[in-house]
This record gives C-alpha cells, sequence and structure tokens, in this order.
C-alpha cells in the first residue's frame, strides 16, 4: 500500500501527532493480537471443514491469512502510522473525500448486488445441470420429468428425472411406489454427480440387492433439507426396505446456512434468512461460525438423524448413515461424527475411500468410490434385520 507522498516546502518538518499515531499504532498491534490468537485450534472452532479443500490446503491458506493479516498489523504499528496521520492532518479534504468514496463504493455495490437475484449459496449457477426449480419449503428441487447433460470430469453425463424429480436411468422408467423400495436421501456425493445412473450409489446398491431403488438425493441439501425430503416423499411409497442416508464432516457447514429454508433447535421449519448482499459474500468468502452457532447447528443435526430413524421406523423400514470419509478422519472431523452420530447410537457405516478415488478436476467420488460405497451399504443392509413390508 502506497500512500500520497507530500512533497509541500517543509513537510519533513512537519508538526506530530502522537495521540492520533497512537491510534494508528493500535489498531495494527489490534490486527497482530488477531493474528496471534487466531491459531490453529480457534480457527478449527470457528471454520468447519472443507469439502472441496484438502486438510493441509485449509491450512495452509489459513496460515498465509493469519501472516497477512499479523504483517498487516506490524507494517500500521512501526512503518506507516507517522504517514498515515501525515497524511490525514495535511490534507484533511482529501482524506475526508477518500473515506466518503470508499463509503460510497460499499453502498453502490450493495445496492447493485440487491439488483440481482441471489439464491442460497449453494445453488451457484442458475443454468448448471441438473436443472433446479424452487421449493418453498425445501429451498430447491430439481425440475422433473427431462434429462440434462453435465460436463464433469471430462466427460457428459446424462441426469435423467422422472415425474418425481427422482434420478433415473430414463425418463420413461420412473421409479415405481408400489414395489419394494430403498431410498437414498442426501446431495450430491449420493446423487452421483458426475457418475452414470448405473455408476451412481443407489442403483449399485439397488442391483446388488435385487431391490429398487429410489434416488431422492438433490445437489447442495444440508441433512436437515434430506430429511425434509425424505418427510415429504416417503408416504408415497407403498413398501419402502429401507432408508439410506449420508453423513459427511466436511460439509457440515452447509447445516449452518440460514440462507433456505432450514430446520431449528426443535426441528422447528424456518424460512430462509436475506442478510445484506456484501455480508453474505463475505460469508461465502471467509465463513466464520460463532461458538453457538455450530453447538446449535451439531445439536439440530443429531436431532434431524433422530427423527429420520423414527420416520423409517414408522414405516417399518430400517436406517443406515452411510460415512465416507476421503482420506485420514481429522480431529475435526471425527469430533462432529462422534458428538452427532456416536452420541445418540445412530445405526451407521464408516468408508474409508481412497482419496485420489475422485472425478478429475473435481471433489466428488468416481466411479470406484461409488462402488466401494454402495458394496458397504449393501452389505450392511443384508445383516441387518428388516421388517417385512
Amino acid at each position: 500500500m502506497t500512500l500520497p507522498r507530500d512533497d509541500r516546502p517543509g513537510a519533513e518538518h512537519a508538526p506530530t501527532h502522537p495521540i492520533a499515531e497512537s491510534v494508528v499504532a493500535s489498531i495494527g498491534l489490534a490486527l497482530v493480537a488477531v493474528a496471534v490468537v487466531a491459531n490453529q485450534r480457534w480457527l478449527d472452532r470457528h471454520f468447519m471443514p472443507s469439502f472441496f479443500l484438502t486438510r493441509h490446503s485449509y491450512v495452509v491458506l489459513e496460515t498465509i491469512v493469519r501472516f497477512a493479516i499479523g504483517g498487516l498489523g506490524v507494517w500500521l504499528a512501526l512503518v506507516a502510522r507517522a504517514r498515515i496521520v501525515r497524511f490525514i492532518t495535511g490534507t484533511p479534504a482529501r482524506a475526508v473525500h477518500v473515506a466518503l468514496a470508499a463509503v460510497l463504493a460499499l453502498a453502490a455495490s450493495e445496492l447493485v448486488l440487491r439488483s440481482v437475484h441471489l439464491r442460497p449459496a449453494e445453488w451457484l449457477g442458475r443454468d448448471a445441470e441438473p436443472r433446479r426449480q424452487l421449493d418453498a419449503r425445501l429451498g430447491w428441487t430439481f425440475v422433473p420429468s427431462r434429462v440434462g447433460q453435465g460436463r464433469i470430469g471430462g466427460r457428459v453425463i446424462d441426469y435423467a428425472f422422472d415425474p418425481a424429480g427422482y434420478r433415473v436411468r430414463r425418463v420413461g422408467e420412473p421409479v415405481n411406489p408400489l414395489l419394494p423400495t430403498l431410498l437414498f436421501v442426501g446431495e450430491s456425493v449420493m446423487f452421483g454427480k458426475g457418475l452414470t445412473w448405473e455408476e451412481s450409489v443407489p442403483a449399485q446398491v439397488g442391483a446388488m440387492m435385487a431391490t429398487q431403488s429410489a434416488n431422492l438425493a438433490v445437489d447442495g441439501y444440508g441433512n436437515d433439507q434430506a430429511y425434509l425430503r425424505l418427510q415429504q416423499e416417503l408416504p408415497r411409497f407403498r413398501r419402502p426396505v429401507a432408508v439410506v442416508a449420508i453423513f459427511i464432516a466436511s460439509l457440515f457447514g452447509r447445516n449452518l446456512d440460514e440462507d433456505r429454508p432450514h430446520l431449528g433447535p426443535g426441528l422447528l421449519w424456518l424460512p430462509g434468512e436475506r442478510h445484506g448482499r456484501l455480508r453474505s459474500l463475505v460469508q461465502l468468502v471467509g465463513p466464520y461460525r460463532s461458538d453457538e452457532t455450530v453447538e446449535r447447528g451439531i445439536a439440530v443435526t443429531r436431532d434431524v438423524f433422530r427423527a429420520t430413524v423414527a420416520l423409517a421406523a414408522s414405516r417399518d423400514a430400517t436406517l443406515l448413515v452411510v460415512v465416507p470419509q476421503f482420506g485420514p478422519e481429522d480431529q475435526v472431523e471425527e469430533a462432529l461424527r462422534r458428538r452427532i452420530l456416536d452420541d445418540p447410537r445412530l445405526p451407521y457405516v464408516i468408508v474409508r475411500v481412497d482419496p485420489a478415488w475422485h472425478l478429475p478436476g473435481d471433489a466428488h467420488p468416481d466411479a470406484r468410490a461409488a462402488h466401494m460405497i454402495a458394496a458397504a451399504i449393501a452389505g450392511r443392509l443384508k445383516v441387518t434385520p428388516v421388517a417385512a413390508p
């Protein structure tokens, strides 16, 4: 950062302003303190794991930001404080103009962003395939009765949906709700993003168990949305055999999003909250979460899975939660898994997947990983007592 230089005669002998310089130095020291206090333990509490970045990359990025904040603080406190004060006191009108321009720029940015119809953070592309549509209760669902093509991992994938919005092999082969059915709920991993229908987890499990599968998963869903979709769709099925849900600790941050319809404490349905556009943008880039927000999210997610167990049991169906782990499980992810799934003694199976088994240029699992996940699910369901439909 380069400040305007005061070239007026005698500027080097301009009077000092110790109080103003102390204020600038204090700001710099505060930034240094932030960089010191925000150690890795603090960051792990307030920034949730990322599905799209490895733990190492996430830590490196956080470390770079800490050093940048600390470096800025040192620069303000030791190098730039006198120059900043001379600029402000020497040319007060110009300093006011700079500050006013910054405020107006922020205000204009907010107004421009408000003129754009923003969707929830997990709905990133308006025309991205598979195509989505608004849903008042769930936030969004897939557009039914259509085929969309998406290019991912170097392949063009067909995504076909039946009239209910479930992914199927072909539009003309809808899920039959009268047959014994395995129901799958979740997000893009369960849906089979970047995979053909035959390669997707639900299709593979159905083939292994010679039972119809219904893929109810939707891209970008949190665990609460997946539960709401199951609650909405389960009554359609006459003979549900099992319900398979998914929990990925590195996607837990989605459960904390409030810019879409979501469940609060007591599983109370709440509409999406609208915040300032700039605030939403900052939250997307730097998703800080308070201790209270994280604790509430853990409690609600735990209640969501408990309610999913009860919902499946009400139809004499078995529930299984699959927990794919793409690489070593770090301490933060383990703590989330234990608090959400172990504490209430929920039925789940961990599937440790080779971290190299992902789509080219994309974090989603490839066909090998999907087969491994499907085999673990089928193996567990085959030995789990299932009530006769």
